[in-house]
């Protein structure tokens, strides 16, 4: 059974426990293991194969992006699996009126829904600064596009319908989280722009993906793969020449 599931429902769960979302970087700390002999290669139906080939993002070519370190979607009735309906459902009882408006505001995903309100950068954001988290957004969007249509894992509350969402259902599929990977990705990378700031990012994207999870539209081993994907992806950008160079000249613009 993969450790990583268990240590990220573990951890999800006591923060469940919590009144509200001041638990800074409550996720930020999970280690997720490094062992590559414990993880699966992702699958790559004929059809899906031929989609990453001809899928790109800003920075990034799926084609030749090693995507092996997000592990499979759980199994329906694993362990991992039962555990996310678990969590769900305690969620579902407990959520309040004022979390599920936040989850509400948060429907897309984009730099300016995530961290408009703290950015580093001045308000509104230097065209700039705009056309970089709009080009690494399409890094995220490809590769977790590409992701969810390998492993097809419905929506919790497609598969269960006694999980009524708090916000309006959204379409297509759950596995991995595309909020949970960006919000994660730009958080890193605003991190390494603003190095004292980084703890304050990584909560911020934490909480944007739990408010998937509290209004019942994501699994949390969604979210949890989410992240790992974006920690995937940034490595292959901190390799890539035109994105080293367009975040360098983002230093200059920070307030």
């Amino acid at each position: 059974m993969p450790k990583l599931y268990r240590r990220f429902i573990l951890n999800l769960a006591l923060l469940a426990l919590l009144p509200g979302f001041g638990y800074a970087g409550a996720l930020e700390d999970l280690s997720y293991g490094n062992s590559r002999t414990a993880l699966l290669p992702v699958p790559a139906p004929a059809a899906v194969a031929e989609n990453r080939a001809a899928a790109s993002g800003h920075y990034l070519e799926l084609d030749g992006l090693d995507l092996r370190p997000v592990p499979a979607a759980p199994a329906n009735g694993s362990y991992e699996d039962k555990e996310d309906f678990r969590v769900l459902y305690d969620w579902q009882a407990k959520r309040t009126s004022a979390q599920c408006a936040k989850a509400k505001t948060e429907m897309s995903h984009s730099y300016e829904i995530f961290f408009g309100k703290m950015s580093p950068f001045a308000r509104p954001a230097p065209a700039q600064v705009t056309a970089f988290f709009k080009g690494v957004g399409e890094d995220s969007v490809a590769a977790h596009k590409y992701l969810k249509d390998a492993y097809k894992r419905p929506r919790p509350f497609v598969r269960d319908a006694g999980l009524r969402p708090c916000i309006p259902p959204v379409k297509g599929f759950a596995y991995p989280s595309g909020h949970s990977t960006m919000a994660r990705l730009f958080a890193l990378i605003l991190g390494d722009l603003a190095p004292a700031r980084r703890a304050e990012f990584l909560a911020r994207a934490d909480e944007a993906a739990l408010n998937r999870v509290l209004a019942g539209v994501h699994h949390p081993t969604d979210i949890a793969a989410g992240k790992i994907l974006a920690d995937t992806l940034y490595k292959s950008l901190k390799k890539d020449a035109a994105f080293v160079s367009d975040m360098k000249n983002l230093r200059p613009l920070l307030r």
